[in-house]
Parts: C-alpha cells; sequence; structure tokens
C-alpha cells in the first residue's frame, strides 16, 4: 500500500501561488482575508418597480426565526445571529462543507424610497423585502386672478 504525505511547505508555496493570483482582486494579503468575508456575505439582488424597490438576499440553511430587519430614516440593516450549534469535536462528521454563520448588511434607501412601507417575506431560503416608493408630489395649475 502507498501512502501520499504532503509537506506543509508545499502547501504554503500553493497558498502563496493562489495569493499572489488573486491578491488584484482581493488585495496583496495572505489567504485573501477580503475574499473569505465576501464569500460570507449572504449574496443579494436589488431591483427596480415602479412603485417599490424589491431585495432578495439568498440565505440557504438559515431560519427566518434568527435574522432581523432594522430599518431608520435613511436606510436598513439585515442580521442574522445564528445560535451556537455543536463544534466538530462533539460531533463525528465524515465530511463538513456548509457553513451557516453570523451575518450584517447594511443598505442606504434613496430619497425617494418610504420607509414606512416595507415588506418582508422569507421562502425557501430567500428573503425577499419591498420597499415602496414615496407618492410623487403631484404638479398643480395654479389659477391666477385678474387685478
Amino acid at each position: 500500500m502507498r501512502t501520499l504525505t504532503i509537506h506543509p511547505s508545499a502547501i504554503q508555496n500553493v497558498m502563496s501561488d493562489f495569493d499572489r493570483c488573486f491578491a488584484p482582486f482581493f488585495g496583496d494579503t495572505s489567504f485573501a482575508p477580503a475574499a473569505k468575508i465576501f464569500k460570507s456575505m449572504p449574496a443579494v439582488d436589488i431591483r427596480e418597480t415602479e412603485n417599490a424597490y424589491v431585495l432578495e438576499m439568498e440565505l440557504p440553511g438559515y431560519d427566518e426565526k434568527n435574522i432581523e430587519i432594522h430599518v431608520d430614516g435613511s436606510g436598513f440593516s439585515i442580521t442574522s445571529k445564528q445560535e451556537e450549534k455543536k463544534t466538530e469535536d462533539e460531533v463525528n462528521y465524515l465530511l463538513h462543507e456548509r457553513r451557516v454563520s453570523s451575518f450584517r448588511r447594511a443598505f442606504k434607501m434613496p430619497e425617494n424610497a418610504d420607509p414606512e412601507a416595507v415588506s418582508a417575506s422569507f421562502k425557501n431560503g430567500v428573503l425577499c423585502m419591498e420597499i415602496k416608493k414615496r407618492a410623487a408630489a403631484q404638479t398643480r395649475i395654479i389659477q391666477i386672478n385678474a387685478a
């Protein structure tokens, strides 16, 4: 029987090559921490309709009970506080790739967004928020009286 042994310095060399390759995108830092942070943030799509702004955030594996949306006058934030789960030492994983962690994302609302008209739903691991637009000021015609 043959055994493959990988020396730790060989792994470091590969990771250094990886860092050099991706440094233009994530900065010139070891193991590209910015890439790790970005990867841990949920993906978001925001689109505009005639009457509202619609945000859709992918949250597979999250429970809507642990998601909070905080709205203030000019923006909003979406936060998830995950409950502590058993550590890998306490669970006998053979393979452990899925990760669900706490996060916080903040967004600034456009000036015509109505912070009082925000609704949210959660279905199939996707958070959907709808932020209504304020009613546009209507133009009035002013009658000029003859003096």
